[in-house]
């Protein structure tokens, strides 16, 4: 019988140190995470240099709790899987770095993982069985990008934004209606109170390209809030409503029309906005075919789908060096 492969995942890349073990590249056994939400909320948004000083403060303390609930030791670990791209560079080269420490001291291969491609890989820890080829919408506050994906590892970018992040848009948009950070569960919420027939917004279809653009999308909210007025009978929720249709419904038909076009047979969503109940009800009702999505809690940053990642990177034979260095601009490859 063959020894399991344990992985140690470590996170960064912006304001969640997580650290996570997992077995054999489908199995979670455990998946620490210390969030700054309540440290980033005063200013709206993630401050990148409060950021990795949370980071340095966290990073040990994650990565011994993890290996504690996972049952097992450090000789049990048999490789180190880090993010070392994209993200806030600072962030990123607190938890890049630890690893980088681990791997030396502890003799053990070191696998850089692309955060994106963990995003991807929250799926395999769904017990769903995944069939390539397979299309996979990636949807955060930093990322919408459509995928392609032909085996492990191997990735063709279909479409991506050409200006804001959905997740950026939802954001923004919370910010602009007064409501609060993250915007995604805040918009969500009071969208279940509005009524998204009042106000009809435009959609970026940008022709037969899979790009996305949700900039204008934004803009007209803003000159919508900015004339709204209660006795007009349109509230913030109903801005709030038409705003999450609109850009439900660009994902959901563009995925559609990829998934008809590569003849795949299922569907993947990935991501913090892959948490929207609107999309994924819609996602399953539209798309025609079987659709995975990881739960709530492996959607937005977590080290479980880093660990992932980086499991079937390490039995492909693919090892990182010590100098690996950390990129803001990681592109997904």
């Amino acid at each position: 019988m063959n020894r399991p492969v344990h992985v140690l995942g470590i996170e960064s890349s912006c304001d969640e140190t997580s650290a996570a073990v997992i077995r054999d590249g489908r199995v979670v056994l455990s998946n620490v995470i210390a969030s700054q939400v309540d440290i980033h909320e005063a200013f709206g948004g993630v401050v990148p240099e409060v950021a990795s000083r949370q980071h340095v403060l966290a990073i040990v303390p994650t990565i011994k709790r993890a290996l504690t609930q996972a049952g097992i030791t450090w000789s049990d670990v048999d490789c180190v899987a880090p993010t070392y791209g994209p993200g806030l560079i600072g962030a990123l080269l607190v938890g890049l770095n630890a690893a980088k420490g681990i791997a030396f001291a502890r003799d053990l291969p070191l696998v850089g993982v692309n955060h994106l491609e963990g995003h991807i890989y929250a799926n395999w820890l769904t017990g769903a069985e995944i069939v390539f080829p397979t299309v996979c919408l990636i949807v955060s506050g930093a990322h919408t990008d459509l995928v392609l994906m032909t085996g492990h590892n191997a990735y063709r970018i279909l479409g991506r934004t050409r200006d804001d992040a959905a997740g950026e848009a939802f954001d923004k948009v919370a910010r602009i209606l007064g409501l609060g950070y993250p915007g995604g569960p805040a918009i969500q919420k009071l969208a279940a109170q509005g009524d998204s027939t009042k106000l009809k917004l435009p959609r970026a279809w940008l022709g037969d390209s899979y790009d996305f653009s949700f900039s204008g999308l934004k803009t007209a909210v803003l000159r919508v809030a900015e004339g709204l007025v209660p006795e007009a009978g349109l509230t913030r929720a109903d801005v709030a409503a038409s705003f999450q249709e609109s850009v439900v419904d660009v994902l959901v038909t563009k995925t559609k029309r990829a998934a008809e076009e590569f003849g795949v047979q299922q569907v993947l969503l990935a991501g913090g906005v892959a948490a929207n109940a609107m999309l994924r009800a819609e996602m399953d009702r539209q798309i025609g075919r079987p659709v995975i999505y990881p739960p709530l809690s492996l959607c937005t940053d977590n080290a479980a789908m880093i660990a992932a990642a980086g499991y079937y990177r390490y039995q492909s034979g693919y090892r990182s060096g010590l100098d690996l260095d950390a990129h803001a601009n990681l592109p997904l490859a």
